[in-house]
């Protein structure tokens, strides 16, 4: 509250009016359009971020049907097709006028969601049927509004599904969700989804304070502060790091890059720069030897994997881009604001 007026966040938008929220189907070989369903028509609990839309959750498969989360409007499944399978109500979750930014994770027989509101009284992670849409389970947690997607990481002895959060960074057994292990949360807004290999999960934050930590898989009860390292620059507020090949990427919102070590936080390079002034808001993602970054002019730089920063290659699709490119049988899927680019050999 202000006063006797409610807070509104300056760049907040959209639930003022109505909205159709929709599942499309493009054929991935010639771009044509298969189906279209409309999972929700009307006016949204809440707002979102100006820059953002009420589908920046991203869908997830499992080859036999898709899974789209649009927030308090609810959980779609729809089989190969397009007829709806059933939608699950997971409740009203209030995300400060932001919109939602978490994505399902599939588990097994569960669709996984990290459901945090704005004040952390309400928050919770919950496993659904994949089949039927009945809800499995349910955790409370108290930790406030986040948009970080909850990290899937299969250890030696167990599976452990990883939480960001502000006050706490927690993981859970995806099966039952039962808390396995919590440490001392980024104290910041948890953004960023974390990153993990076979020792570590890597958690970042951007704003208000940056950081990244590096923090040991396979804990159990209450971890304090413990954690194998931490680095305090480079972080970005929305975009995620990368872990790829040998190396640990961190990218700011202007798209410059460190490097390091993930086994010991050593600095291999940073400060490494895109070669014209831009913002970000899609994650890195790599292939070939190569990551790739994709700016809100929509233009991709190209940067050589590795410990030295070498600009490969610059390419624009000539239009605003705010989603994460997505990499398929050799083929990279860029969403524009107007339209959808498969960019291949």
């Amino acid at each position: 509250m202000d006063g006797d007026k409610e807070y509104v966040h300056p760049d907040s938008v959209g639930a003022n009016r109505k909205h159709k929220f929709q599942v499309i189907a493009i054929d991935r070989k010639s771009g044509s359009l298969l189906w279209t369903q409309t999972a929700f028509e009307g006016t949204p609990f809440d707002d979102r971020h100006r820059k953002s839309s009420y589908a920046a959750s991203t869908p997830t498969t499992d080859g036999t049907s898709v899974f789209a989360f649009f927030g308090s409007e609810g959980l779609y499944a729809y089989d190969m097709k397009g007829k709806l399978l059933w939608k699950a109500d997971v409740g009203k979750i209030n995300v400060s006028g932001m919109g939602t930014g978490t994505s399902p994770v599939l588990y097994k027989n569960l669709v996984l969601l990290q459901c945090d509101e704005e004040s952390g009284t309400a928050s919770f992670m919950v496993g659904i049927d994949k089949k039927t849409g009945k809800e499995v389970w349910r955790t409370p947690r108290k930790v406030q509004v986040s948009w970080s997607t909850p990290l899937l990481v299969q250890t030696s002895k167990r599976d452990e599904l990883i939480a960001a959060g502000t006050e706490f960074i927690i993981a859970y057994d995806p099966a039952t969700g039962k808390e396995l292990w919590r440490r001392k949360g980024l104290e910041s807004n948890a953004v960023p989804s974390p990153v993990a290999n076979n020792d570590f999960v890597y958690v970042v934050s951007g704003y208000p304070t940056k950081l990244a930590l590096a923090i040991a898989l396979g804990g159990n009860g209450d971890l304090a502060d413990q954690v194998a390292w931490k680095y305090s620059k480079g972080t970005a507020y929305v975009p995620s790091p990368i872990l790829y090949g040998e190396y640990l990427y961190l990218t700011s919102d202007r798209g410059v890059l460190t490097c390091l070590d993930p086994k010991t936080g050593e600095v291999k390079y940073e400060g490494g720069r895109v070669p014209v002034p831009a913002s970000f808001t899609a994650s890195p993602v790599a292939f070939d030897g190569k990551i790739l970054l994709t700016s809100e002019d929509g233009d991709t730089f190209v940067v050589k994997a590795g410990p030295q920063h070498v600009i490969l290659a610059t390419n624009s699709v000539g239009e605003p881009v705010y989603a994460s490119p997505a990499i398929a049988d050799g083929n990279i899927f860029i969403r524009g604001e107007r339209n959808l680019y498969c960019i291949g050999s």
